[in-house]
């Protein structure tokens, strides 16, 4: 069975960032080769609305077997706002909490992210699963795609 990762923005926009392209490409190269697939949602969609043009058409050039979809629901917005509500982060970081709320949700294997500040942070991540583990779900790993990569020998 391949991997589940979830993505959010900052994925797809670090295929064509300077610090980030290496490690992201060779993760896009595994989700190529059928080892894992990218779980993605509406909120994604929406994100990537205002992106360039080249970010917005990346997910369009791999077949529609490389991914799940995920839509956001009721229980999702329910448990982002715990996040907030429990000052995991602050109101300002909405959307990354449905982000990690519909990875929780959905049980991905892995939620892969850039975001360093909200999302893959130590503090962060033992606040989202103090949540989660409290009202019954499964703790979320969190890790950016320099972690989800093979490197070889």
């Amino acid at each position: 069975m391949r991997q589940r990762i979830y993505i959010d923005t900052s994925v797809v926009g670090g295929y064509f960032d300077e610090e980030f392209k290496e490690a992201t490409a060779m993760l896009f190269h595994r989700l190529e080769n059928k080892e894992i697939v990218f779980v993605i949602s509406d909120l994604l969609d929406l994100e990537l609305i205002d992106a360039p043009e080249r970010v917005r058409q990346l997910l369009q050039k791999y077949s529609a077997d490389n991914f799940e979809r995920v839509s956001l629901t009721a229980e999702a917005l329910k448990l982002a706002g715990t996040y907030i509500s429990e000052k995991v982060v602050g109101q300002t970081s909405v959307e990354d909490c449905r982000h990690i709320a519909l990875a929780t949700i959905n049980r991905v294997d892995v939620l892969a992210s850039w975001n360093f500040k909200h999302i893959v942070n130590l503090d962060r991540i033992k606040g989202y699963n103090s949540v989660n583990l409290r009202l019954g779900f499964s703790m979320i790993e969190i890790r950016s795609p320099k972690d989800l990569v093979d490197y070889g020998e």
